[in-house]
């Protein structure tokens, strides 16, 4: 692990204690009364959003780099940032929660079943199909480390230390908030031989496709029927893909290809972008109604 995904595993961390400390062992047992809303939530992840990419792909003529990132991405589960901005923007956390823990499990199989089979059936990217070997202790140590620890001990502290934890939560997810924006900030001066309008094709085409992922996750809480703290946890399960597990696997399978590269890269910034505005915009509409 670099220098670099050592500080973000530290801060994402701190933003999964953080919304720990509001949250309560009942939470999760309404959740377990309803599994059709975490049916619901992984509908968009595993079938709805690979689906539409793979179709898009079929139809576009975009180069074959491009066409395969965005069928990983798409194909990539939800990470523990979308817990948090779930938590921000006043979406069921705990559905989100569960979500992503059965998302990561899902994902040791259907991540490398759908990319594989829809990389092979399109012409444009049959040349890129490469078996994956997705390390299940990787996935399982991402889930350990970044979610289930640091939930289990936010949870523990706030029952051991009501006072404490209502104290410092608004502090520790400001701090987080603020730590992860710094670290956005950094990456893109870092990478700013990037950033040039060469890309911004490949930006037009992430900000699309992460609107088709949170459209999707609306049309299928509405197809559901779920109430509306849960709609919005399944938007931004929806939205939000794991552009990092994304990078992990061009590094190993295609040899940091740039294309893909930036494709993942840009995915990784903007849906923290959309899920963020879109949580702020829930939070300014409830307080407009008194909520």
């Amino acid at each position: 692990m670099t220098t670099a995904q050592l500080v973000l595993s530290l801060v994402l961390a701190t933003m999964v204690f953080s919304v720990a400390l509001e949250l309560q062992p009942a939470d999760f047992a309404r959740v377990a009364k309803m599994p059709r809303a975490v049916v619901c939530g992984l509908v968009p992840q595993f079938l709805l959003l690979p689906v539409a990419t793979w179709a898009v792909t079929l139809a576009l003529d975009l180069p074959p780099a491009v066409e395969a990132a965005m069928i990983l991405v798409a194909c990539c589960p939800g990470g523990s940032l979308s817990n948090v901005v779930t938590h921000f923007g006043r979406g069921n956390t705990a559905l989100s929660v569960s979500i992503s823990a059965v998302a990561a499990l899902l994902a040791l199989f259907m991540t490398p079943l759908n990319f594989t089979w829809m990389v092979s059936t399109n012409p444009a990217t049959a040349g890129w199909l490469t078996t994956l070997d997705i390390d299940p202790a990787g996935i399982w140590w991402s889930l350990l480390a970044l979610l289930a620890l640091p939930m289990i001990a936010g949870m523990a502290f706030a029952r051991r230390h009501p006072v404490a934890a209502k104290r410092w939560q608004p502090r520790l997810s400001r701090f987080s908030l603020a730590a992860l924006g710094a670290f956005i900030v950094l990456g893109l001066i870092r990478d700013r031989h990037l950033l040039g309008p060469q890309i911004l094709p490949q930006l037009l085409i992430v900000v699309l496709h992460n609107a088709a992922g949170l459209a999707l996750g609306w049309l299928a809480a509405q197809a559901f029927r779920v109430n509306t703290a849960d709609r919005r946890a399944v938007m931004i399960e929806g939205g939000m893909q794991n552009a990092g597990l994304a990078l992990g696997i061009i590094a190993v399978q295609f040899g940091s290809d740039l294309d893909m590269v930036i494709v993942a890269s840009l995915w990784g910034i903007w849906h923290i972008v959309s899920g963020m505005s879109l949580a702020f915009w829930w939070r300014r509409s409830d307080a407009r109604h008194g909520l």
